[in-house]
């Protein structure tokens, strides 16, 4: 036997220096950003259902028995998707809002009016709107519109039709501030929709101290067209009105008295303009 062969290695000896040592690589956890309560705890999925019902249910009052005019809504493409807050007159407790909620919803899929409704497969969830407490435990048909976005607040001055004078809701801030952190909120300055009611000074306050972007929006046709809650209709071919102003950045230095002047110049001022 020669040395080559002496010195050569068993060939079980060369397959096992020539493993490689294996090691597992964890596998990175992909995690999908889908949120599925919104900060109130209601379920996205179930209110996106529910909004589009109701959407459905409204509709034809909106846009068919009568017709709506949607102004403006080209301001609503590029905004934040969240911090906005939309400041309107008030004419009837629900008809104003989902006309809104259903423009909301037309604007995500890049519409300006609502003449197409196909918005309504797939409607925006993040939208809230200010509402009386009371208002919304009155029936079954105000708790669903409840869960499709109100924040309920306590109106100091106001209960079942009569007036009162009671300390502010201190609840109601937090409430606010946690709607407008997710979405778009709109608030009815007036806090009643009795024509001519004055403006409070509570969205004036609220401004100031979040600094959102503010919405101007103008309403009309919905007092005549509906009845005060905005459930039933009152009068057939009604024409209705949403009017979008230009977004409002306030700055920082502004006083509470020169937003409370700006917003009473607003609601006030178009509401007169229409009187005239």
């Amino acid at each position: 036997m020669d040395k080559d062969t002496e010195s050569s290695e068993n060939p079980g000896q060369v397959v096992r220096k020539m493993r490689i040592k294996r090691t597992r690589v964890p596998r990175r956890s992909v995690k999908l950003n889908i949120r599925l309560r919104d900060p109130f705890g209601n379920i996205l999925p179930f209110k996106r259902l529910l909004t589009g019902i109701l959407g459905l249910a409204t509709y034809s009052g909106l846009n068919i028995v009568n017709r709506t005019k949607v102004e403006g809504a080209h301001y609503l493409l590029d905004l934040p998707k969240n911090n906005v807050l939309f400041v309107s007159n008030h004419e009837t407790y629900f008809a104003d809002v989902f006309a809104m909620y259903h423009i909301f919803s037309s604007v995500k899929w890049r519409f300006r009016n609502i003449n197409i409704p196909i918005y309504l497969l797939f409607p925006r969830v993040k939208s809230y709107y200010i509402a009386a407490e009371e208002t919304m435990k009155k029936g079954w048909l105000p708790r669903l519109f409840s869960y499709a976005g109100a924040v309920t607040v306590k109106r100091n001055w106001r209960q079942a039709g009569q007036e009162v004078t009671r300390g502010a809701d201190v609840q109601a801030p937090t409430k606010i501030v946690k709607a407008l952190s997710f979405g778009w909120v709109i608030t009815f300055p007036q806090g009643t929709t009795e024509l001519g009611a004055p403006v409070r000074k509570g969205t004036a306050h609220l401004i100031k101290t979040l600094k959102p972007t503010v919405v101007p929006v103008y309403i009309e046709g919905f007092r005549e067209a509906f009845d005060k809650k905005g459930l039933r209709i009152r009068n057939r071919g009604s024409k209705l009105l949403v009017r979008f102003s230009e977004p409002i950045q306030f700055d920082d230095d502004i006083t509470v008295a020169s937003i409370q002047e700006f917003l009473e110049g607003h609601i006030l001022g178009e509401a007169a303009g229409k009187t005239m």
